[in-house]
This record gives C-alpha cells, sequence and structure tokens, in this order.
C-alpha cells in the first residue's frame, strides 16, 4: 500500500479477552459489564460440553442452552434459534464453538438485536466480523450490519485442545483465506495490509506444531491471535472470487466449510495473483517463499488436509453450473470474473492438482 493512495478503516466496537485457562469463568464477567441478566448459551453438538460449562458458570444469568447450531445456518435452524430466545425471555446471547455457533448466535442477533459474546473454541474468525450468513433453499445468503458483531470476544487456547488435527489444520487455513482475500480487497487499508501479514505468518507458523503436537498450548495460542487477526481482516474488507466459491459449494452443494476453503484458497489465489501483485509480495514475505499459491498447497498436503473437491463430495457434474451461479452474481475482485475462469478455478481444486496461473484448460489438465 503507498500513502499516495486512499483509504478508509473504520474500527469495529468489540472488546477482547486473551484469558488462558479461564474463557468458562471470565464470561460470566463480560456478560456483566454488559448489562446482561438472561443470556441464552448457543452452540453446536460438539461443543455442547463447554457450552455447558459456560451455562452453569452464568448461573442464574442463564436463560438456556441451546445446541443445534449446525453448518452454513439453515435458516430453519435460525428461525427455532430465535424462538427460543424470545421464549426465554434473554436480553443477550452467547455463542460458544466454531463458525457455525457464532452464525447462529449472529442469526438470533439480526433477528432481535441482542447482543453477542462471542466464545470461540475454532479458528473460524467470524467473531470479529459484522458478517452474517443463512442458507434457504440451497443458497447462501451474506450480509453485513453492525448489530451482529459481538460485543465481546473471549479467547482461551484451552478450548482448542478438542478440536481434532484435521479440523484444526482446516480451520487455520480457512482463516488464511480472509487474510489473503482481504490484501486484494478494493477497501484495503495499510491497517489491513499489516492485520493480514502477520496473521498469515502467525498462523503458517501454528499449524504444523500444533500437527506435531496438538497438546502445544503455546501454538495454540499463536493460532487464535492469528485467527483474530485475519477475522479482523474479514471484517474490514470486501471479500473476492474464494469466499464466493466457497459460499457456493456449501450452500448449494452442501460441502464442509473449513475444508472447502482449504482446497479451494491456493487455486483462487492463482487465479487473481496477476491482477494483486502488491497482496502476493505481502504473501512471500509471510510465508517466506516465491510461489505462494503452491506453498499453501504444500501447507495443506503436508498437515494432511483433503486437496481435491472430489475427496469432498463433489461431482464433476457439478463444476459447470457452479461456475455460472458464481460468475452471475455480482461482488469485488481483482481478476475479471467469468464462468470459463471460475471453471478452471473449480476443475483444478476438484481434481487435486498443483496451483498455476489458472489460465489452463480442461484439456490442457491432466487428472491426478
Amino acid at each position: 500500500m503507498r500513502f499516495q493512495e486512499q483509504f478508509t478503516y473504520e474500527t469495529r466496537p468489540v472488546r477482547v479477552v486473551f484469558r488462558p485457562g479461564a474463557a468458562v469463568t471470565a464470561t460470566p464477567g463480560e456478560a456483566a459489564r454488559l448489562g446482561l441478566r438472561r443470556l441464552l448459551v448457543v452452540s453446536g453438538s460438539r461443543g455442547e460440553t463447554v457450552a455447558r460449562a459456560v451455562a452453569d458458570a452464568l448461573g442464574d444469568s442463564c436463560a438456556g442452552l441451546h445446541a443445534e447450531a449446525r453448518m452454513h445456518v439453515p435458516v430453519e435452524d435460525a428461525d427455532r434459534a430465535v424462538a427460543a430466545a424470545r421464549a426465554a425471555g434473554a436480553d443477550g446471547c452467547v455463542a460458544v464453538g466454531g463458525g457455525s455457533a457464532i452464525g447462529l448466535g449472529k442469526a438470533i442477533a439480526l433477528r432481535t438485536g441482542l447482543p453477542l459474546i462471542a466464545v470461540p473454541s475454532t479458528y473460524a474468525g467470524s467473531e470479529m466480523t459484522p458478517v452474517w450468513g443463512l442458507t434457504e433453499h440451497g443458497t447462501k445468503r451474506t450480509g453485513r450490519d453492525p448489530v451482529v458483531q459481538p460485543r465481546a470476544v473471549v479467547y482461551d487456547p484451552q478450548l482448542t485442545l478438542s478440536l481434532p488435527v484435521p479440523l484444526t489444520v482446516t480451520s487455520g487455513i480457512n482463516a488464511l483465506a480472509h487474510a489473503v482475500e482481504a490484501l486484494y480487497a478494493p477497501d484495503v487499508s495499510p491497517l489491513v495490509t499489516v492485520m493480514a501479514e502477520e496473521g498469515v505468518r502467525a498462523m503458517a507458523e501454528a499449524l504444523p506444531r500444533l500437527a506435531a503436537d496438538p497438546a502445544d498450548l503455546d501454538a495454540r495460542g499463536r493460532a487464535l491471535y492469528a485467527a483474530w487477526l485475519c477475522g479482523a481482516c474479514l471484517g474490514a474488507t470486501t471479500m473476492g472470487l474464494h469466499h464466493k466459491l466457497c459460499h457456493v459449494l456449501g450452500g448449494t452443494y452442501g460441502l464442509p466449510h473449513a475444508e472447502t476453503h482449504t482446497v479451494v484458497l491456493p487455486h483462487a489465489l492463482a487465479h487473481n495473483a496477476p491482477a494483486a501483485p502488491q497482496a502476493v509480495a505481502v504473501l512471500r514475505r509471510a510465508l517466506g517463499a516465491d510461489d505462494v499459491p503452491r506453498a499453501l498447497w504444500d501447507l495443506a498436503g503436508r498437515l494432511g488436509a483433503p486437496r481435491s473437491l472430489a475427496e469432498l463430495g463433489l461431482a464433476r457434474a457439478d463444476l459447470t453450473p457452479a461456475a455460472t451461479r458464481v460468475a452471475g452474481e455480482p461482488y469485488a475482485n481483482p481478476r475479471e470474473v467469468t464462468a470459463e475462469g471460475v471453471r478452471s478455478v473449480l476443475l483444478a481444486a476438484f481434481e487435486g492438482v498443483p496451483p498455476d496461473s489458472g489460465s489452463r484448460t480442461e484439456g490442457d489438465r491432466k487428472p491426478s
């Protein structure tokens, strides 16, 4: 970023509490600081144990536990959660878990205006954004609204100890995707660039350590710090082709969220790289690599993450309609979005081949 260019940066009103080993006990204090006395705790089934501990710590301030969060926040799940919050007379919400739980908490906030506290247990980064998402009839809609921005975020590396290594890796690379796309967003700023570079560097250092030793609390703390920075980048900028692809693949075809981001990211970046030289230069510094898309592809494969959309359940017949859908929706991206270009990205991700410029056609590619 040169200071001859114009930019705008808006600070988000969120309080961050980083408290290793004490998220459960810290949450009631954050609720009291916000003046909340009847909180609905929401989570998914995987995070229900921790959510129940938070609910118990809230004591009389807990209005109930709703452990029904699912990926991509189906609108019918949001309807049930909103009804539960209203039936409980809740004056606030605590979302405990990953992006699905926090997404459900945001859906409640969007519909009711209730303040939200986030207690993340993955590296999704949703807790640092005013972005919401809902899936209805196979279409994932997203939007921005300050009301869904969590008022407080409580980070505790110990809450991520139960996160399996495969999900640790894909969740971390999902966070990297936020920083990558922020670097070439139309509303990037010098502060976002600094956060993105540091976030990418910290996550790329933490993930190999966690794969080698899942109990390394220092590495888990570093990964949460990286997710915080990458999520803040997402909250401050407009996402492009990569995120639009992942929304369509998740919302329409039911692919798993973090794994889809992991597979698509190197190929989407390779496609956009020729139009985003400044972003690539920052990523080269952060990763210590000349070929950034290949470095991300290598990192994922080395840590055992999936490398192809075929592994995740996408059918070859889905490539063309998915590309057409992605290309047909307007959004910001540094390189022109065409159905042919999107299909090239999807094909490479489908087959799991190493990323290249994205310029080859289907006939030029060889199945892996």
